[in-house]
């Protein structure tokens, strides 16, 4: 089985077909689909959309891209949510969450600062539950290396990552694995190729991030998780191994970071 561990199935851009799409997917041999929420107007989209559809899950927590409109009752709303969903088998990690200073009005000063204590406020709420983390980490490894040293989840997942090979290691070392998924497909992205050839197989996971970061077959058209094992074959080819080592591998690699999928 493929397992997609970032997709926003939530996402506009996927209209009413959102559970189409992920039964589509479920066809194409990818078992299971993580959907990260990003606010809290969406907490509940998430989850319900995890209940209708057979192969999927989710996780609750506040994206760094929502968090200028962010408040702490959103913070308080978001740790209530987590308790309440601890006894669904459906819920598996709190994501997404992060830091983001690529995109210029999250760098100004003041937003900088809200954005770290919104991090570092939902890294004690996946301490304190003893869940993994789905992490932003845009231009921003070294701050959020930083905080995860200081405020240790259970491990989990550092999303689209970019960063250096020894960005990587830190993140490896702290028990965190590492999303590749379409960027990887473009044979301009160098470093994130070099990346995903030449890491421990045994710290990469796949993923969409659907509707987004669409695989260069598809750019600049709508990303699905429909694409993931295509996706996966590239990364067969990179590193020389074949389809069915790359399936089992990055599946066992996204068990051992989101423990709690096995149970479905």
């Amino acid at each position: 089985m493929w397992i997609d561990t970032h997709c926003h199935l939530d996402a506009h851009e996927f209209g009413a077909e959102s559970l189409d799409v992920a039964r589509r997917a479920g066809e194409a041999g990818v078992s299971m689909i993580v959907i990260p929420a990003v606010e809290r107007g969406n907490f509940g989209t998430v989850r319900q959309l995890a209940a209708n559809a057979p192969n999927a899950s989710y996780a609750l927590g506040i994206h760094p891209i929502y968090v200028p409109n962010a408040t702490e009752d959103d913070l308080l709303a978001l740790r209530a949510a987590v308790e309440g969903a601890m006894a669904d088998p459906n819920f598996v990690a709190i994501g997404e969450i992060g830091l983001d200073f690529f995109i210029p009005m999250l760098c100004e000063p003041a937003m900088r600062e809200k954005q770290e204590h919104f991090f570092r406020e939902q890294l004690r709420i996946a301490r304190d539950v003893g869940l993994p983390v789905l992490m932003h980490v845009r231009r921003s490894q070294d701050q959020v290396l930083k905080h995860v040293r200081q405020i240790r989840p259970a491990g989990g997942i550092a999303h689209a990552f970019n960063g250096s090979f020894q960005q990587a290691q830190v993140y490896i070392d702290l028990g965190f694995k590492l999303g590749f998924g379409g960027a990887m497909t473009f044979t301009r992205a160098l470093q994130i190729r070099r990346l995903a050839a030449t890491l421990p197989l045994a710290s990469i996971v796949l993923e969409t991030d659907a509707p987004d970061i669409s695989p260069a077959w598809i750019h600049p058209g709508r990303n699905s998780p429909e694409q993931l094992p295509a996706i996966g074959a590239v990364l067969a080819e990179l590193r020389g191994l074949t389809i069915e080592e790359v399936r089992a591998a990055t599946c066992a690699n996204a068990l051992a970071a989101l423990p709690r999928l096995p149970l479905l």
